[in-house]
């Protein structure tokens, strides 16, 4: 059985998961987070590389959901120029919007990927739904508190992640 801290699989990049890992492990639809998985909290819309990464997985025929737990201007800014499903305030890890999201791309727990930047958020919340879960490391970390001290608790789940999968 599966541990619910525990992600599926770690890259260093969202760019590092690929339309051939998530075909090889017939994904057809990929929740993300945006904040620090993405792009950075200061970046209000896609990069150019994201823009080319959302195309790759558009003409294979992935579908992508966005499920945010940041407000809706910062969700409706980012999504604007895509048009994917969206949701805001979505009170990750509970699973509410996550199935809202695969409802709306027509997809199932087989058929769905989840990818994030935050164990007691993101991977919580995919591996509730027993999700294929992707954690990234956060692009650039928030310096509050509260965070720092998140961060701290994912330290040795991560680090045990990475001993398993020899990484």
């Amino acid at each position: 059985m599966k541990k619910i801290f525990s992600p599926d699989y770690f890259f260093t990049s969202f760019s590092d998961v690929n339309v051939d890992f998530l075909k090889s492990h017939s994904v057809k639809a990929l929740i993300l987070d945006i904040d620090n998985t993405l792009v950075p909290y200061e970046i209000p819309e896609p990069t150019e590389e994201l823009f080319f990464w959302f195309n790759e997985l558009k003409n294979a025929g992935i579908k992508v959901a966005f499920v945010s737990n940041n407000n809706s201007k910062r969700v409706n800014t980012f999504n604007k120029e895509l048009g994917f499903f969206a949701t805001y305030k979505s009170k990750k890890p509970f699973t509410k919007c996550l199935k809202r999201a695969m409802t709306a791309m027509g997809s199932d727990k087989r058929t769905t990927a989840l990818m994030g930047d935050q164990i007691f958020t993101d991977i919580v919340a995919g591996n509730r739904l027993s999700l294929l879960t992707v954690l990234v490391p956060p692009i650039k970390d928030k310096t509050d508190a509260f965070t720092r001290f998140k961060r701290l608790l994912e330290r040795p789940i991560i680090k045990k992640f990475k001993k398993r999968e020899n990484l």
